[in-house]
């Protein structure tokens, strides 16, 4: 890719984010980043969220109320693991519905390997 392709597409990338709602300055993006070590985008039609991994105590909240309920399992994960952005992600059932299998992506932590010695 040439310089002048690249310069264009970075461009593009700001005026496309620029016209998303809940968007992040820097700073605090680099803020949650020394926080929480990963912070993740969630892009939903016009808006933008941003969220962090889940940690043990989420992950037990989701699980048991979520065990009958898949819809809540989902709903404590992303009020939990949620940083900043626009907040109708959270309360508008046609965004909200559109991450749930968006939300499984963020609490993969990768795989452990066990040997036998």
């Amino acid at each position: 890719m040439t310089a002048l392709v690249f310069l264009k597409n970075v461009k593009y990338m700001e005026k496309e984010e620029k016209k998303l709602s809940g968007v992040a300055t820097p700073e605090q993006i680099a803020m949650w980043k020394n926080l929480h070590c990963d912070v993740f985008t969630l892009t939903v039609g016009n808006k933008i969220a941003y969220l962090k991994r889940p940690d043990r105590k989420t992950m037990q909240a989701a699980d048991a109320l979520g065990s009958a309920d898949g819809i809540k399992y989902h709903e404590v994960i992303l009020e939990n693991c949620w940083l900043g952005g626009d907040t109708e992600i959270k309360t508008n059932d046609s965004y909200f519905l559109q991450t749930i299998s968006t939300l499984d992506e963020i609490v993969n932590y990768g795989r452990a390997v066990l040997k036998k010695l």
